[in-house]
């Protein structure tokens, strides 16, 4: 699984972090999406999975 996040696309709503806080985080300043593990591995697929549906903006990209 790898993961690419749109910033550009990012709206700040914290769904990323609320289901994957072991791969998604959010800037200080402006709380657009970073992503801390493009490639998870293990138990993290689920919760990425729905983090990228929770995303209202569809910043979120799953690539198997």
């Amino acid at each position: 699984m790898k993961i690419v996040v749109d910033q550009d696309k990012c709206v700040s709503s914290g769904q990323c972090v609320l289901n994957a806080a072991d791969v998604f985080d959010q800037r200080d300043e402006d709380g657009v999406v970073v992503l801390l593990d493009a490639n998870p591995v293990g138990g993290h697929a689920e919760s990425v999975r729905k983090a990228a549906a929770a995303c209202p903006a569809l910043a979120i990209r799953i690539e198997e």
